[in-house]
């Protein structure tokens, strides 16, 4: 029944923006931290953001993007966004949503409860 289904991909030139949304269902959306994460091929998948369920934690970033790219959830919604900005080739991959009801703020994919199907990124140089 939990269901979470990313939108907003698709091909953007270098140095061009793109938000991703994430719409989650059949759970109690407030009690889940959420991440984004990415995989391209031949390439292990990769901590994006998090963003804990409480609304005074703190947001966590992996490297390759602190500064680019910011993460934001309406609980109200049930939504979860990434803002991408400066977007590289690099950043061409497949990205994914994800809630964690335990570890609030964790980097580790095996750390999450529910993923989403996942959306295509494609940055052109």
């Amino acid at each position: 029944q939990v269901q979470l289904v990313e939108s907003g991909g698709g091909l953007v030139q270098a140095g061009g923006s793109l938000r991703l949304s994430c719409a989650a269902s059949g759970l109690t959306f407030s009690r889940y931290a959420m991440g984004w994460f990415r995989q391209a091929p031949g390439k292990e998948r990769e901590f994006i953001a998090t963003i804990p369920a409480w609304s005074a934690g703190t947001t966590t970033y992996g490297d390759s993007v602190k500064g680019r790219f910011t993460i934001s959830r309406d609980n109200a919604k049930n939504t979860v966004d990434l803002q991408m900005n400066r977007l590289k080739p690099e950043d061409t991959a497949v990205y994914y949503c994800a809630a964690a009801l335990f570890l609030p703020g964790a980097t580790n994919f095996k750390s999450y409860n529910y993923w989403g199907q996942g959306i295509q990124v494609t940055v052109s140089s």
